[in-house]
């Protein structure tokens, strides 16, 4: 089988530093077009209740474009897959991130221009860990703030994982039930759930009805899976409030795999993660980490925009056995990073 190798960033860093400070104004123009939130944003019916009230995020897209700061920080962000500058940045962990509301956090999409960078513990001491471990997320920083925890269903036809806002509450009918992630029988597509109703439940206005948060697809060839994993990735798109626009399937041919399956991707994005080079020196697949992966591992990826390869939505990858790193960006939520993360420890999937 193949590994993904985390790849130690190029020492030459003068050039790319010159290009970034000589850069005028002109290349920021540039960037603004190129703003990451445009990639996500499909329009979609932004709640008209809602709009009134949440100014906020529109507010941040208008001083995006006054200051010229804002886009060059995010160019920078976007420079995170090849430019070598954001090396001396990469390594300290995350940004001071307040968790004021858990249940609110883990669900909200990560503020443009920020990394939220996470760490993910698979657990596997205990009676029957080993066959089904608990995996826990927490902030990569000096507190190690718990965001969620995860583990699969025992007696379920298909890998089934629950995702709880309490380390040791997973039960499907705890208040601490925050979404699920499901697998259809072959292990090789993946639904994110919220905690909403299932639609067979629903009540007359569908508003307790779940919403789909992502879909995985893992793209099997002849051999099964051997050689680096292809991973499409599929979203809701976001609102021009920057929200996501809500997705709740009534039956399973409505749901973000048939949508995409059929190529109906109205306030639908696609992602896929990103192609590792082969790397001749250390035989080897390779990613460039920027310092936050050090092991190698079938199970690192980073998941990017066909538009825009250098905007990193979500990367994940191995640092010791039982530990990973876990960073999202803007538009993906943690309920969303944790769950697609998940599918990769699947049975099915795991080829180490």
């Amino acid at each position: 089988h193949v590994t993904v190798s985390p790849v130690s960033p190029p020492a030459a860093t003068g050039s790319d530093e010159e290009d970034d400070s000589d850069s005028s104004t002109k290349p920021i123009r540039s960037e603004k077009k190129k703003n990451p939130a445009s990639l996500f944003q499909t329009g979609g019916d932004p709640p008209r209740e809602k709009k009134t009230k949440k100014k906020a995020p529109p507010k941040a897209a208008e001083s995006e474009e006054e200051t010229p700061e804002t886009p060059q920080k995010n160019s920078n962000k976007k420079g995170k897959g090849k430019k070598s500058k954001k090396t001396k940045e990469e390594r300290p962990p995350s940004p001071v991130i307040e968790v004021d509301n858990l249940e609110e956090f883990v669900l909200r999409p990560a503020p443009q221009g920020v990394t939220i960078k996470c760490r993910v513990t698979r657990d596997k001491k205990g009676m029957d860990r080993g066959l089904y471990p608990t995996y826990y997320l927490h902030l990569d920083n000096d507190k190690k703030v718990f965001l969620l925890a995860g583990r699969k269903r025992k007696k379920s036809k298909t890998s089934n994982y629950l995702i709880s806002i309490d380390p040791t509450d997973l039960s499907r009918g705890g208040e601490n039930f925050i979404g699920k992630l499901r697998s259809n029988l072959m292990g090789t597509k993946f639904t994110v759930f919220d905690n909403g109703a299932n639609p067979d439940r629903a009540n007359a206005d569908w508003s307790n009805v779940r919403q789909e948060l992502s879909a995985v697809v893992y793209e099997t060839n002849v051999l099964g899976f051997k050689g680096p994993r292809k991973m499409t990735v599929i979203i809701p798109g976001m609102n021009a409030d920057s929200e996501r626009v809500p997705i709740r399937p009534r039956n399973d041919n409505d749901g973000l795999l048939m949508r995409w399956q059929n190529k109906n991707m109205d306030n639908v994005i696609e992602l896929h993660n990103k192609a590792p080079v082969w790397n001749d020196e250390t035989q080897s697949y390779v990613l460039n980490f920027h310092g936050r992966v050090t092991h190698a591992s079938v199970k690192n990826f980073q998941i990017v925009h066909g538009s825009d390869p250098d905007y990193i939505v979500m990367q994940f990858g191995r640092v010791a056995d039982d530990a990973f790193t876990m960073d999202y960006n803007y538009p993906l939520c943690a309920v969303q990073a944790f769950a697609i993360a998940l599918s990769s420890f699947d049975g099915k999937l795991a080829c180490e």
